[in-house]
């Protein structure tokens, strides 16, 4: 994994917004997640070898993406009392030739929200922590594991 000049800056220039353990016990692949005070799972399914007993990492990861971008329009909407009713955000994890992947989503937005209002919040849409996370603008930068 690389990293840029960025993600190398002092450790005292960032502040944890969040944080998970995902472990694996064990010979299947089936792996607890904590999240805060959350406890999620993920395993992949019988086909590539797992129990199917959680939903696949990928979709844990769509689900982020989800959830982030419905919070995120919900907030925003809010804050400048538009009448967002719901948003509903469909996702898909597709590969291609030459291992190629991409994630595609539709948003729905459902209310009286005029043209303006839809184009605001579907830009909005594309700066979200998550869609950031995944578009590949948020660096990774690996800490030294420890050995218990």
């Amino acid at each position: 994994m690389t990293t840029t000049p960025a993600a190398t800056a002092a450790a005292q220039d960032f502040v944890r917004a969040a944080a998970v353990v995902a472990t694996s016990t064990g010979d299947d692949y089936h792996v607890d997640i904590r999240s805060g005070r959350h406890r999620l799972a993920a395993d992949e399914p019988q086909s590539s070898g797992g129990a199917d007993t959680a939903t696949t990492p990928v979709g844990l990861l769509l689900s982020a993406l989800g959830s982030c971008t419905a919070i995120t329009l919900r907030m925003y909407a809010q804050r400048k009392q538009w009448p967002l009713e719901s948003v509903r955000v469909h996702l898909g994890y597709e590969k291609g030739a030459d291992h190629a992947v991409r994630v595609t989503r539709r948003i729905d937005l459902v209310g009286d929200l005029d043209q303006a209002q839809r184009a605001r919040l579907l830009d909005i849409a594309e700066r979200t922590p998550v869609t950031r996370a995944v578009s590949g603008s948020t660096p990774i930068v690996e800490e030294a594991a420890r050995h218990e």
